[in-house]
């Protein structure tokens, strides 16, 4: 019987703890997040979501717009983009240093770069190859950011900056 009850716990709690170990389960908003920002592990995010969830202060946050939340009622997610650099980011790096590549493409097309504006969005991981690669090993997260400020300061990609 107790053999039962240990694998029925291991089944339900596995997805769980599989959700836990990703990264961002609590999103970037309430006081769990905030509390608990740069903090990497499942304890953090555990306690993160807890703190959001048992005083429901994300839920507020969300309505009222506090607690670093939005109300502009978008739900965004660059996990696939984070996952594409992660697998790709010696390509990426080389397409980016010269400013054009089938990585540095499909990056583009990923983060829904129209054809049109295409050429400047090469043009400007170009020139600013340094600022988002800015050490060999630099982290995704971190090179996200950058991407996200670089294209944010341009006026024709300021649109896609949102999409990272």
């Amino acid at each position: 019987m107790n053999k039962k009850l240990v694998l029925a716990a291991v089944i339900i709690l596995a997805p769980a703890a599989a959700m836990a170990a990703g990264e961002n389960n609590t999103g970037s908003c309430g006081w769990g997040a905030k509390l608990f920002d740069g903090q990497n592990g499942v304890a953090p995010q555990v306690l993160a979501a807890t703190t959001n969830g048992t005083s429901g202060n994300q839920t507020f946050g969300i309505t009222s717009g506090t607690s670093g939340c939005t109300q502009d009622g978008v739900v965004k997610s660059n996990w696939k983009t984070a996952m594409f650099i992660d697998g790709n980011k010696e390509k990426l790096a080389r397409d980016m240093s010269v400013g054009h590549g089938e990585t540095l493409d499909s990056l583009a097309s990923l983060i829904g770069v129209r054809d049109e504006h295409k050429p400047a969005f090469f043009h400007a991981t170009k020139e600013n190859f340094a600022r988002i690669f800015a050490s060999e090993n630099v982290k995704t997260d971190d090179l996200l950011a950058s991407l996200k400020q670089v294209l944010a300061a341009d006026g024709a990609l300021a649109q896609y900056s949102a999409q990272i």
